[in-house]
């Protein structure tokens, strides 16, 4: 494990720009709740243990129009989670190796926390591929717009999961409002926010092609494997190293580096293995 700290470390010393990658796994050390599988959910969540509801039933958009409160019980009570949460210490590395890289960073998430915002991250440089809990839009929808759902409060029974009233709402059409995220069977998700994310990675990815790229990838598994296949697709077109950080999951293609780790403790140590390294290689 040692040796392959230390891999790590050099990959990333010697880089001149960083991709960082992130699914579900990366927020765990910040007290957020693994959705791995129904029975990690219901830990986090028993009222929807005993409706037998799990993750993929409920990130469903046709519960905002056949119960419009569970579906803001689940999406408020994430969105309130989210806010209070302080993202852990391995955000504020990453965002440090990617500040030092003369050609820069982009992150890449499946998240939809904010997280990577909340820890500073430049939002020009992120895409949130699946949305973003922290942006709101018609259920319907009405019509394209995205708005910010700061000062939007929702408040849940924490013994239902029901959320109160009032609901978010549209302002155009007065009908329910949902998070701009993008859930499972859903032709409503309005997107434009993510593909303008998405061009600017591509922008970038063209603009630092040919330079020496680090891929580092924390915490995305293979139940929606989206987070894996953009860092491998990345890492193979353009000869960067992934390094791949995955407690469960952590193979790697031949010549990548698999730790696993949680992102924290991966993190760190890649870390303090960069400050042991020679001036030339850092």
């Amino acid at each position: 494990m040692t040796e392959r700290v230390e891999k790590a470390a050099r990959a990333v010393g010697l880089s001149e720009a960083l991709l960082i990658c992130a699914g579900a796994g990366m927020g765990v050390d910040s007290g957020l709740p693994d959705f791995r599988g129904n029975r990690g959910f219901w830990k986090a969540y028993p009222p929807f243990a005993r409706l037998g509801l799990g993750f993929v039933d409920l990130a469903n958009p046709e519960w905002f129009d056949s119960d419009p409160h569970l579906a803001w019980g689940f999406y408020g009570h994430r969105l309130n989670l989210y806010r209070s949460t302080t993202p852990h210490d391995g955000f504020q590395i990453l965002r440090r190796w990617g500040e030092e890289k003369p050609l820069g960073y982009f992150v890449f998430t499946s998240n939809v926390d904010g997280q990577f915002q909340k820890a500073g991250f430049d939002p020009k440089a992120i895409e949130e591929c699946h949305g973003s809990l922290h942006h709101l839009q018609c259920a319907v929808p009405c019509h394209g717009a995205i708005w910010s759902a700061d000062g939007v409060d929702v408040v849940v029974d924490e013994q239902t999961m029901r959320a109160k009233k009032p609901l978010p709402t549209c302002s155009r059409c007065g009908g329910v409002a949902r998070p701009n995220v993008l859930m499972f069977g859903d032709w409503r998700w309005v997107e434009y926010r993510t593909e303008a994310q998405g061009s600017r990675l591509r922008e970038w990815l063209a603009r630092v092609q040919g330079h020496r790229l680090a891929v580092v990838e924390c915490g995305a598994g293979t139940a929606v494997p989206t987070v894996r296949y953009m860092s491998q697709r990345v890492a193979a077109n353009s000869g960067a190293t992934l390094i791949r950080i995955n407690t469960r999951e952590p193979q790697v293609p031949p010549g990548h580096i698999g730790l696993p780790m949680g992102a924290l403790e991966a993190l760190n140590a890649i870390d303090q293995a960069l400050e042991r390294l020679p001036a030339s290689h850092a």
